[in-house]
């Protein structure tokens, strides 16, 4: 690592001091290419951290090719052809370029995102020519045919290594229970990414990787006409492939009854998954849920699933709770592992906890502390540019005020017991969840 990336990072992990106790002033317009630009000034540290986020992630990938968002990505980072005066390089030159710069960039695929982020000192002489490398990256792709055929043939065998492992079969059966034929439930198979070719890659990238629909958050050392300098290059060159339009991707469906699958595994610990469809990023009741399931399963220690399942039993070494929202709803997972002889009496065990959970509600002392985990440890959602660069692009993607991180605490701290309890009610329906045991004793895998 050179010594300016050093430098780089160094300061990246002190940041936290600028925000820490002071309000975030988001500043927000839009390009003239209807890009939407959310930027917060950090003059303290010289440093600065972009991210470009566009409606192309994996719900977006076409049956039969799941995988093609992240090999998409992937291969952007293969080479570049030449372009703007730049010379072309191959995957090992451009890795060269980065290092000689000491800044970082990297481009990667969500269920709902495709991302690429910049990392560089704000150094006149290291700035413009770090965006000027992401813009001919994502502008003038190499997309070379050998490194696709060489990385297929390793994610393939990787994709075929992970069958071994209980915890992938675990994850994999759960999807299909929960989210059906929804985009959220598929997942890469050596037969999808054979399918795969680098055409598809170039027309996946053409038609989602566009300034018309980015959203671009800038966090450091830079002011409003700066970040307009860091970001005119960077959506000019995404900017030549159009406004294509979208589809329409389908909700998440409701469960309409309980599901039970007991897979069979040879290993020393059995998996088990039990949940159900969520909620979306939206939804008007997620400051109550996030407490409910801190209360529920997602405090560590404290939480009511690890006093019942593993303090009191001592079935589990961990056991853990929580949501995942995207722009659809995403899965409430309860997860744990156990001996195989134990999964019976750990699965009872964790639906009587959560269904009485959801007929009682928590009591005033944990709602009480929940609060004051959450509120206390706030700070540490935002201790450095990346960690606040993500907030503030959550902000974006999901549309949400742009004083959410001033309010934060306040919206905690306002809940009441009740407004906890009736939205876990709300959402959660312990009669209508999947449950997946991979690796359960002979005998209750044969039930």
């Amino acid at each position: 690592m050179s010594r300016i990336a050093r430098h780089l990072l160094a300061l990246g992990a002190f940041a936290w001091s600028t925000w820490a106790q002071a309000v975030i002033p988001i500043e927000h317009w839009t390009h003239a290419s209807g890009a939407r630009i959310y930027l917060v000034s950090s003059p303290g540290i010289p440093m600065v951290d972009v991210q470009i986020d566009v409606d192309g992630g994996s719900r977006r990938e076409p049956a039969g090719k799941t995988g093609l968002a992240g090999t998409t990505a992937s291969l952007l980072s293969a080479g570049v052809r030449a372009h703007a005066g730049q010379p072309a390089r191959d995957e090992n030159a451009l890795s060269a370029a980065w290092v000689d710069l000491g800044a970082q960039f990297g481009i990667s695929a969500g269920s709902d995102r495709f991302s690429a982020q910049l990392r560089s000192l704000t150094d006149p002489a290291i700035l413009p020519r770090a965006v000027a490398l992401a813009a001919q990256q994502l502008a003038a792709p190499a997309w070379p045919e050998a490194v696709w055929q060489r990385d297929r043939e390793r994610a393939v065998a990787a994709l075929r290594e992970a069958q071994n492992r209980p915890a992938t079969v675990a994850g994999q059966a759960f999807a299909r229970a929960v989210y059906g034929d929804h985009p959220y439930g598929r997942y890469s198979t050596p037969e999808s990414l054979q399918a795969i070719a680098v055409s598809d890659m170039q027309a996946f990238y053409r038609q989602h990787m566009v300034a018309c629909r980015a959203q671009v958050v800038v966090v450091g050392a830079v002011d409003r006409a700066a970040t307009q300098a860091i970001v005119e290059p960077l959506l000019s060159a995404i900017a030549p492939h159009g406004c294509p339009s979208l589809t329409t991707v389908p909700e998440v469906a409701p469960l309409a009854q309980a599901a039970e699958q007991r897979l069979p595994f040879k290993a020393a610990q059995a998996q088990i998954l039990i949940g159900q469809p969520g909620i979306a990023r939206d939804h008007p009741d997620f400051f109550a849920l996030l407490v409910g399931n801190h209360i529920l399963g997602g405090s560590g220690f404290t939480a009511r699933l690890t006093l019942e399942v593993r303090e009191k039993r001592g079935l589990t070494y961990g056991v853990y709770s929580g949501f995942s929202p995207g722009r659809h709803a995403g899965a409430f997972q309860i997860g744990m592992t156990t001996r195989p002889d134990q999964a019976d009496e750990a699965v009872r065990v964790v639906r009587e906890t959560l269904t009485r959970f959801l007929a009682e509600g928590p009591t005033d002392d944990e709602l009480r502390a929940a609060k004051d985990n959450l509120i206390n440890g706030f700070a540490l959602r935002i201790d450095s540019n990346r960690k606040l660069l993500d907030n503030v692009a959550n902000i974006a993607w999901n549309g949400l005020p742009l004083d959410y991180l001033d309010t934060w605490t306040a919206q905690i701290e306002r809940l009441t017991r009740e407004q906890v309890h009736r939205a876990m009610q709300r959402v959660l329906r312990a009669d209508r969840m999947v449950t997946v045991v991979v690796g359960a004793s002979e005998a209750a895998a044969a039930r």
